[in-house]
């Protein structure tokens, strides 16, 4: 487990720590500069369901990291009042299909309070729901739902992809001032990867994976992941691929990904949520408006995720998928 109070953490360098750990360590970064960050949700006492709290009730008691009954609404809307009031809950909601028991207070409450009562009120609330397919866990604990909030205005959506981002992403989550949607992916927590304390992250800015000249694969979340795989393969035929990895999906960074667009003129938009209404469309409309650049995406059947493993390799959107679409659009226009 990764000390969470070492002091002088900033000055401390990188170090090796998972997804899940690196999530715990930027939160108790949080909970020791600030008193008013508090941690609410189920199973925060066992260091939640992926390990990204663990130690923090030890380290700030239960006063500060709350374990809360099985009411979501309940949840969320104690969270919004927390924020009225001065604190700055983090919200577990354990994985995002639960969130669906919250919609009212996060769409309604959270979302809109800045704008309907002419900014008296800030919500500086992190909600955590953990996105994409867990292995082998079906339907009602594998979706992809980060399109619906970018579409809710008042919310930040942000989609970390490396336990880096992880902590660079929670810290900047936990110090906008506005509710932020914070995704981690369900089957990250378990990563590994070098994580600079000191290092920051702006939300709405993308970082360039892999460099490329000859087309450009979006992406976020863990299919940043199979995209980089995917333009190992693609090199390996002659065809270098550009990997964004857009880390917030709103706002997200047009220009880093239109300037990419016409470097390479071809945009191919990747992500493991239902294609049908996902966010890459919203990408690829924004650069057929702005762009020009010939434009594709691939994203998961519109189909509930299966229980079983053939089933549920269907919904997955894996490197060679990407790869084979990548290619497609490598040679229209040729």
């Amino acid at each position: 487990m990764v000390q969470l109070s070492t002091p002088g953490e900033e000055e401390g360098g990188a170090r090796v720590m998972t997804y899940s750990e690196a999530a715990a360590a930027a939160l108790a970064r949080a909970m020791r500069a600030d008193a008013s960050v508090v941690a609410l949700g189920e199973d925060l006492g066992r260091g939640g369901i992926f390990g990204q709290y663990r130690g923090l009730l030890e380290a700030f008691s239960a006063a500060r990291v709350i374990d809360t009954p099985i009411s979501e609404a309940t949840i969320a809307g104690s969270a919004v009042g927390m924020a009225l009031t001065g604190l700055r809950p983090v919200v577990e909601r354990r994985v995002v299909d639960f969130a669906l028991c919250a919609m009212d207070e996060i769409v309604n409450q959270a979302a809109k309070n800045r704008f309907m009562f002419g900014g008296q009120g800030r919500l500086p609330m992190v909600i955590r729901m953990p996105i994409g397919i867990w292995s082998a866990s079906a339907a009602q604990h594998s979706q992809s739902l980060e399109a619906w909030f970018a579409h809710v205005p008042g919310l930040v959506v942000v989609c970390p992809s490396t336990p880096q981002d992880n902590y660079a992403l929670l810290q900047a989550a936990l110090a906008s001032g506005d509710p932020v949607a914070y995704f981690e992916h369900k089957e990250l927590w378990a990563t590994q990867g070098e994580v600079d304390p000191a290092h920051t992250v702006e939300l709405g800015r993308a970082r360039i994976a892999r460099p490329g000249r000859d087309l450009t694969i979006v992406s976020w979340s863990r299919t940043v992941h199979e995209s980089l795989e995917a333009a190992q393969l693609l090199a390996g035929e002659g065809i270098e691929a550009e990997v964004i990895d857009l880390r917030t999906i709103w706002p997200w960074d047009r220009e880093t990904v239109e300037a990419s667009a016409q470097r390479t003129g071809r945009v191919l938009v990747a992500h493991e949520a239902v294609q049908v209404a996902g966010f890459g469309a919203e990408i690829v409309a924004t650069l057929a408006e702005h762009a020009d650049a010939l434009l594709a995406r691939v994203g998961a059947p519109r189909a509930p995720v299966g229980y079983s493993p053939p089933l549920e390799a269907q919904a997955r959107v894996g490197a060679t998928a990407i790869a084979a679409a990548a290619r497609r659009l490598a040679r229209r226009g040729r």
